[in-house]
Order: structure tokens, then sequence, then C-alpha cells
């Protein structure tokens, strides 16, 4: 069942909805899961919004096509209509974006009309619990432009190796345990606000070390979806693309960050080498 939606519903109500409702919750990969598809038939891109996301994110500003992360940005608040509905059976709290697929097919105009639809593609076992898979598709006409799956966990327990399997197909190309670095980041304090209010996406965890604190992380972490866009943002990306990255391990803020890449890999790591982000770019074949 396909629902149109007038317009983009308000995340801050959303985000507060499915935290009432996350100890409800009994994830489990085998659990139904809502089969609606949330569509947004005319989205035009706030200029001003996305000035500021092309600011906090490092792409160049002014471009006439836009960054290709940012449809992640206005497919979010439908995405987090779905999980905080009441038939989606993992938790809201807690629920980690664990990797992104993108795959762009061409430029998009910052200045075109845009149909919109999210849904819930499916549920999958995962070592540490279940994770969600979730789609957002661009379209112009009836023609879709771009597309994201995103995987989102819920950590729980699991009932044995068969529990933790994945089809073959599932597991990506080992990245190198180093690639070469290319920069050095020093990240402020206020990155997670100043993406907050780009992208509409105010998880408490990102904002503030005292709200960061109240869900077991000693300082805010970096939201993943910026940690990917200024990785691309520095990367470049060709017209046609596809591009996977995985959300290793949190960025705490303040902090300083490597970014490393060849080829068409990248990585972002903090202290020690630690892996906070991987991830790989591929040009689209005609």
């Amino acid at each position: 069942m396909t629902v149109v939606l007038a317009r983009s519903p308000a995340l801050t109500p959303l985000f507060a909805r499915g935290a009432l409702r996350s100890p409800f919750k009994r994830p489990h990969p085998g659990a139904d899961f809502p089969r609606t598809r949330l569509a947004l038939p005319r989205v035009r891109v706030d200029l001003a919004r996305l000035a500021a996301y092309e600011r906090v994110c490092g792409f160049p500003t002014g471009d006439d096509s836009l960054p290709l992360t940012f449809p992640h940005v206005l497919g979010f608040p439908s995405a987090m209509l779905l999980m905080s509905d009441r038939e989606f059976p993992l938790p809201l709290l807690g629920l980690v974006h664990t990797s992104i697929e993108i795959t762009r097919r061409h430029a998009l105009a910052s200045t075109g009309d845009y149909g919109l639809t999210v849904y819930v593609e499916g549920l999958a076992p995962h070592r540490r619990g279940t994770e969600a898979t979730v789609v957002t598709e661009v379209r112009t006409g009836d023609a879709v432009v771009w597309e994201s799956r995103s995987t989102y966990l819920a950590r729980h327990g699991t009932n044995g190796p068969d529990a933790t399997a994945r089809p073959p197909s599932e597991h990506p190309e080992p990245l190198p345990a180093v690639l070469p670095a290319i920069a050095e980041w020093r990240l402020a304090g206020d990155v997670g606000r100043r993406y907050g209010a780009a992208s509409g996406d105010r998880n408490p965890i990102h904002l503030h070390p005292l709200t960061a604190r109240l869900f077991g992380f000693p300082r805010a972490i970096a939201h993943g979806m910026w940690t990917v866009a200024r990785c691309l943002a520095e990367h470049g990306t060709p017209g046609p693309a596809f591009v996977r990255a995985e959300f290793r391990a949190p960025v705490p803020l303040p902090g300083t960050v490597t970014y490393a890449a060849e080829g068409g890999r990248f990585e972002l790591r903090g202290h020690g080498n630690r892996v906070h982000v991987t991830g790989e770019v591929r040009p689209l074949l005609a």
C-alpha cells in the first residue's frame, strides 16, 4: 500500500514518539514490519538549507546540482515516520545506522521537482541482533534517478551461529587494512549541532555532551551521514555513481580524524588508527 503525504513530516515529534514506544518493542528478524510505502509526489529543495548542508559537509556551495548524499536528508523524515510507527518492530532508541548504499544515475538539479518514496524492504539477522533495510527512491517522472539502502541495527541476543549468517552476496569485498592518509580534520564540538540544523536530524546523541551521556556516550558523536558526506566531498564523485559506506565506530566530538583514500576506496580513522568509516565509490557504466 502506498500512502501519499501532503508534506514531509516534522522530525522532532517522531523522535519523541519512537522513544516512547521503544521499551515495548521486541526485535526479531522474523517479526512483521510495515509494508506501507510513503510517497511525496512533489519535493522541492530549500536552497538556504542546501547551502547550510554544503557548508557543514564541505561540498562546494552554489553548485547547480545536489550533493550525492543530500537526497538522504529529503527522505529521512519519511524513514523516521516508518521507524517510529507502532508496527515497526525495532526500538528507535539505540537503533544504529550501520551502512548505506547510494546509486545516483545522473546529477540532480538543485531547482528540480522530484517524487520521493520511502519503504522498509525487510529485516535480516545480524550477529548482534536484527537489521532493517530502509529504501529511499527519488524520481523524475517515472524514472528512479537516485536511490539508497540504509541498514539499521537493533542489538539484542541471538540464538546462535545460524542467527549470524548472511547470504554471501551481502558480504562486501574486504577493504585494505590501512589506506594512505590524505588529510587531517579537526572537528569542532558543534559539528553535530550544525549538521542537525541543516539536515533536521537533531538526535540528542549528536548535539551536546550532556544529552549524549543520557544514551551512554561520554561525548557527543558526529552523525554517520555527516562523516560519509564529508568524505565524499573530499573524495569527489563522478556524475552517475555507486557508493557504499559502513559505519564502524562513532566519531567523538570534538576530535581529530584522518581521511585516507586510494583509488575508489576511502576511510576515516581516529586515534590509534581506529577505523570509523569505510567506503568505496564506483562510477556507473552507461
